[in-house]
């Protein structure tokens, strides 16, 4: 007579995911990204200064440059930079499929709920591979917003080749203020993102290496 210990069934746990939380290509196509935005934005505070429009001006020692001529340099040069890797990155994440798996489905119920339980500190972060819908809707912003910016900036830099979207955008002088509020929201992105890996640091970790790195 068999004892029920020895008839009782098995229940196998699923292999473990040993795939990086995030591939190379997200992982250099982020820091490069992360380069060039903090070069366009304090070469863009230094030209900002050169011809305010609002009754402020930013602390010349946060800007990059020198002077109008070169922060000009490194503004284009950043520009390219940022223009190549953001097609690199959202190419990479259209052939593969991440772009619709990591920020679709999306709601606006579903980031009230979510941004409600961060507020309250009961949002998780147990699974680094799953975006809550903030982090979807903070991720896909960032993406319209830089879009934005490329956009207004070509009017900035050739606004009698691009007449039709300098229209669109409003004329010259509304572009530029286009394209200050846009690098604004920018800003206020890696702000707000920068206190997300202060409050969760394992993100940089993940960012880093790849791998989950040590729970928060």
């Amino acid at each position: 007579m068999h004892s029920p210990s020895a008839t009782a069934p098995v229940t196998l746990l699923p292999p473990a995911d040993h795939r990086p939380i995030h591939p190379v290509w997200i992982r250099v196509t982020h820091w490069i990204n992360a380069l060039a935005v903090l070069m366009l934005v304090t070469s863009g505070w230094r030209i900002y200064n050169a011809s305010p429009f609002f009754p402020f001006q930013i602390p010349s020692g946060i800007t990059l440059g020198g002077w109008l001529g070169g922060a000009i340099q490194w503004h284009f040069a950043a520009m390219w930079l940022l223009a190549a890797n953001g097609l690199v990155y959202l190419a990479l994440n259209m052939a593969s499929g991440r772009l619709f798996h990591k920020f679709f489905p999306l709601s606006v119920s579903r980031i009230w709920r979510d941004a409600m339980a961060a507020l309250k500190g009961n949002l998780s972060h147990s699974d680094p591979r799953h975006y809550n819908s903030v982090q979807r809707f903070a991720y896909l912003f960032v993406m319209l917003d830089i879009i934005l910016l490329v956009l207004s900036g070509l009017v900035l830099w050739k606004s009698v080749q691009f007449p039709v979207l300098r229209e669109l955008l409003g004329g010259y002088e509304f572009a530029r203020r286009i394209h200050f509020v846009a690098m604004a929201a920018l800003v206020a992105f890696v702000a707000v993102h920068l206190a997300m890996v202060a409050l969760v640091p394992r993100t940089l970790f993940t960012m880093l290496s790849g791998k989950a790195g040590l729970k928060s």
